[in-house]
């Protein structure tokens, strides 16, 4: 008797019509396919617990769990098993529907054509192979210390890599907090490109950077001549993000009197665009960060709606032995950027780097490793391929001496604490040749409130003057 040919995979059938899933089990056993069935849903939850399945092929219209509540509460989970769904005649927009919203794989007409059925499945097949293989990679990397454009050994780090794996395949709301410059849009740019929405838009709002009297249109849209200047309709970011990610910078910035307006989005899932007279249905999945305490600036009921989950992002200083990994990552990047063929760092530059408190965190170590390897060229990174003067700029001393030696901040005791704050503020933007932005992620406060600090000491010299 010759042997049965080799399997090719593994199926689950499921059809409320007992003849047709019979008949489809036989085909495809036929074809060398290892196949299960099921009557409706819950049978087909219950079987997946025990059969690891490579397909799961199942009607729409069943009782007691429908496909389509069987293919959402597999997404739910973060089961993204392919699914082909079987449509009877007449039926195509209902199949479509399950393709375009529930991520189904494809589906097929009733009756099956055996051949058609075959080579789709060996489609599908593949692509549960590559997704896996794609899962093993990232495990891979995540043991090395990446995880997408993350980069740590560290515990801290692995601790939030292992917290990302588990609330990425998940809808729910992620609280992103930590200093500037720490990676929290890095972290939520990985969050989404492991959802089952990454397909969808990441779209990115920050609250600090934002006008108050502009926030609320940038959230919800407006209507043409909703106020002045309104001359056209704008869609917000919330529909800007439908089926895909909002991620809310900075959220502690966000005025007072908007979150009670974004706290009934997120419960309701429906916006009204400035001006509009109609609610608009969105499916956004929301992640927030913040790189300031939140207590007395975020509404109680609103923090507890956005931190479902929380991720905490350590400063550099307190992970200092993720440094090396993050630097190498940084320079294969740059080489390609730039045209570049660094190899490494230099042990005394390492050693350097590592005396470093890095007040902006990552990014500042990334403008230190860009400068020095675009001077560097190629070969390793040399002391003298660092900035001048740039550790010279750390707290502890009582004498700071800024790049290129633009002069000194001298702290003496008795000195009002308001004028230590403006010495120290504008030697860092000595520092950065005025570029305020770059000033706030060193000192560690938003852009808003060093521009209102510039505005202050202004306002005192200009009285000073008058004196």
């Amino acid at each position: 008797m010759p042997s049965p040919p080799p399997t090719s995979g593994r199926i689950l059938i499921v059809d409320d019509d007992d003849r047709q899933r019979t008949a489809l089990a036989a085909i495809l056993s036929d074809r060398g396919f290892e196949t299960q069935i099921a009557a409706d849903g819950l049978e087909a939850l219950e079987r997946l617990n025990t059969f690891n399945a490579d397909v799961i092929v199942s009607d729409l219209l069943m009782p007691r769990m429908d496909g389509f509540e069987l293919i959402r509460h597999l997404n739910e989970r973060g089961d993204h098993t392919p699914a082909i769904v079987l449509t009877a005649f007449g039926s195509m927009e209902k199949a479509l529907s399950a393709v375009r919203d529930l991520k189904a794989f494809w589906y097929l007409e009733k009756p099956v054509e055996p051949d058609a059925f075959e080579i789709l499945l060996e489609r599908a097949i593949r692509h549960k192979r590559a997704l896996q293989k794609n899962d093993e990679l990232k495990r891979e990397l995540t043991a090395r210390g990446v995880l997408g454009d993350l980069v740590g050994i560290s515990p801290a780090m692995q601790e939030v890599f292992s917290v990302i794996r588990q609330v990425a395949p998940t809808s729910a709301p992620v609280l992103i907090c930590g200093e500037t410059g720490t990676g929290k849009e890095l972290v939520a740019r990985e969050i989404h490109k492991s959802s089952p929405r990454s397909d969808g838009p990441f779209v990115a709002i920050n609250a600090a950077a934002l006008p108050e009297s502009l926030i609320e249109s940038e959230l919800f849209g407006h209507e043409k001549g909703a106020f002045t200047g309104a001359m056209e309709r704008r869609f917000g970011c919330f529909e800007q993000a439908h089926g895909g990610t909002l991620f809310l910078d900075e959220i502690g910035e966000m005025p007072l009197s908007t979150q009670p307006k974004l706290l009934r989005v997120l419960e309701d899932l429906r916006v009204r665009r400035l001006g509009g007279k109609n609610e608009i249905p969105v499916d956004a999945r929301i992640l927030a960060a913040t790189s300031q305490a939140l207590e007395g600036h975020l509404r109680e009921e609103l923090y507890y709606r956005l931190s479902v989950f929380q991720i905490v992002l350590a400063p550099l200083r307190e992970r200092k032995e993720d440094i090396p990994l993050i630097a190498e990552v940084m320079i294969q990047a740059l080489n390609k950027k730039h045209g570049t063929r660094v190899t490494g760092l230099d042990s005394e530059v390492l050693a350097l780097l590592n005396t470093h408190d890095w007040p902006g965190n990552a990014r500042e170590l990334r403008n230190v490793i860009e400068r020095a390897t675009i001077i560097a060229g190629c070969g390793s990174i040399q002391l003298n391929h660092l900035p001048a003067g740039m550790f010279d700029l750390r707290s502890g001393g009582t004498t700071q001496k800024p790049a290129g030696g633009k002069g000194l901040l001298i702290l003496q005791p008795g000195q009002l604490l308001s004028q230590a704050e403006e010495s120290y503020i504008k030697l860092t933007l000595e520092h950065v040749n005025n570029n305020r932005k770059r000033a706030a992620e060193i000192l560690g406060i938003s852009l808003r409130t060093l521009q209102n600090r510039i505005g202050e000491f202004r306002k005192n010299a200009k009285a000073a003057t008058q004196l």
